[in-house]
């Protein structure tokens, strides 16, 4: 048996047919034919242009119909697809391409000036480019086959994809999910959220992201359904969609945008069964301003990178606002003490979940694999939470000061790495900090080493050069000297306290 994910793919959609599967934001549409045809002419291109099953096909580009066909292309001739952010600056796409080595780099004519040396230095076959358009010429030649190709055989242990995560210590970690991992969450999750072929999806996220990329999609793939496929999310354009929708996946900031926005009311809503957030958490204020509006308890959910989605409140039974519900099908979630010995019931700990969608570990990491699996095989989230009597889980913090900045993950030990090396810089401590729309927002607390009336604009601009966009401070706080404990350790927990009402 073909346990290659895109097999999956190939039964769902071989009944749908000429059913629509994607609307893009002009109008154009796509049957699951057109899908099957178009992943079928990209990765015969992809084989003759050198890529082999196993290899890793990096791409960094803007959303669009062939862009997600593209990464359904890549799983069909089975090699290994690493979605990057279009955010990151040339320093960050250096370390990716570099650690993955990838066989092609699929990304725009900018992209490919600025990260020329890069491309020379890592990337096998060179980079292709996809135009403004969202479309790429080298994919889209005439095939000389007419009979679709069969998807590459593949274990359910191979690899599939490789999501890159920040890392505690500066330096990204690149997940690894197999086949069998998309294979499980995605049945997983297409029954809890009663996915069927009558479902429109309304899909506004960006698919550099697990999110946008197979979280929302696979589940419209399995089931048949149809999706609307939006460039980004602007709030008009997603108001003006959705009386033609039934389901909605977004971030925290989505719904508070959509909150503040007149119209957004009961009648607007009327036809969709289900709002799920995810990503980074979402303010029980906000849940209850979305109920009072619209009469639908938005559905949250807990998942990373490394396992996709871990437990979900329920479709029919209660949906308990300020919990992420339930372990799904098949994952087992526990809260221990820092002994390891499980807690009690209702007591906070680290969550550690065990299940088919937890990664195979960090590639080319095998060491820091190990270390984030306990000796009896259950994955260590890094975040603290605890459980109610009746199994709901609810998140209480996170253990390794992750900041979640409008659904996007960032280390702070990244961005402080980058703010030490500044000349002017004693020290840094960067934090998160609740925001209003971003939910939190990046803060650096600096210890100036020589006196500068420019030092707070100055760690803007140099974050600017060297990371991401969602990942530069939002602002700088100037300070003598950093909080610490009797061992030296920063409290960042009385920065961030300090510091709460920054922006609110």
């Amino acid at each position: 048996m073909n346990e290659n994910f895109f097999s999956r793919i190939i039964e769902s959609a071989s009944v749908s047919g000429s059913k629509i599967f994607m609307v893009e934001h002009a109008g154009k549409t796509y049957t699951y034919n057109d899908l099957l045809n178009i992943t079928s002419i990209f990765s015969e291109h992809l084989h003759n242009l050198g890529v082999e099953p196993g290899d890793r096909v990096a791409a960094q580009i803007n959303k669009s119909p062939h862009g997600f066909l593209l990464y359904l292309a890549v799983l069909r001739v089975g090699g290994i697809f690493v979605p990057l952010n279009t955010a990151y600056t040339p320093k960050e796409v250096d370390y990716f391409l570099c650690d993955c080595k990838p066989a092609i780099f699929f990304c725009s004519a900018a992209k490919a000036v600025e990260n020329k040396k890069a491309i020379d230095a890592h990337v096998r076959l060179g980079s292709v480019i996809f135009n403004d358009s969202g479309e790429c010429a080298t994919l889209l030649a005439d095939v000389i086959h007419e009979e679709l190709a069969p998807p590459v055989v593949r274990d359910g242990s191979d690899v599939a994809i490789i999501i890159y995560t920040s890392g505690t210590t500066g330096q990204p970690k690149g997940a690894m999910l197999t086949h069998a991992n998309l294979t499980s969450n995605a049945q997983a999750l297409t029954k809890a959220w009663m996915f069927d072929d009558s479902d429109v999806l309304l899909h506004a996220l960006p698919i550099f992201h697990a999110h946008g990329l197979f979280i929302s999609t696979h589940c419209v793939l399995l089931s048949g359904s149809k999706m609307i496929f939006l460039e980004k999310f602007d709030t008009t354009t997603v108001m003006e969609n959705i009386p033609q929708s039934t389901v909605m996946m977004g971030v925290p900031t989505f719904y508070t945008r959509l909150l503040a926005a007149p119209g957004f009311d009961k009648e607007l809503t009327r036809r969709m069964r289900l709002f799920i957030s995810g990503s980074a958490p979402l303010l029980e204020e906000s849940s209850q301003q979305f109920y009072e509006r619209t009469g639908h308890v938005i559905l949250e959910r807990y998942g990373m990178t490394e396992s996709a989605i871990i437990t979900s409140n329920p479709y029919n039974l209660e949906r308990k606002i300020g919990s992420v519900g339930l372990p799904i099908e098949g994952v087992q979630v526990r809260i221990t003490a820092e002994s390891g010995d499980s807690v009690a019931v209702g007591d906070v700990g680290s969550i550690e979940i065990k299940g088919p969608a937890v990664m195979k570990g960090y590639w080319n990491k095998p060491e820091k694999t190990a270390e984030e699996f306990t000796r009896d095989g259950w994955f260590k989230t890094g975040d603290l939470g605890r459980l109610d009597e009746e199994g709901y889980l609810y998140i209480s913090g996170r253990g390794k000061d992750l900041v979640i900045s409008g659904g996007y993950n960032v280390y702070p030990k990244e961005v402080e790495l980058v703010i030490d090396a500044i000349p002017e810089v004693q020290e840094s401590a960067v934090i998160g900090v609740p925001h209003p729309d971003f939910g939190e927002a990046v803060v650096a607390v600096v210890v100036p080493g020589e006196k500068s009336d420019t030092i707070a604009e100055n760690v803007i601009a140099v974050c600017k050069e060297n990371l991401a966009g969602y990942k530069v401070p939002k602002a700088v706080k100037v300070v003598a000297e950093l909080p610490r404990n009797a061992m030296g350790k920063v409290l960042k927990a009385h920065l961030r306290a300090e510091h709460t009402s920054l922006f609110i």
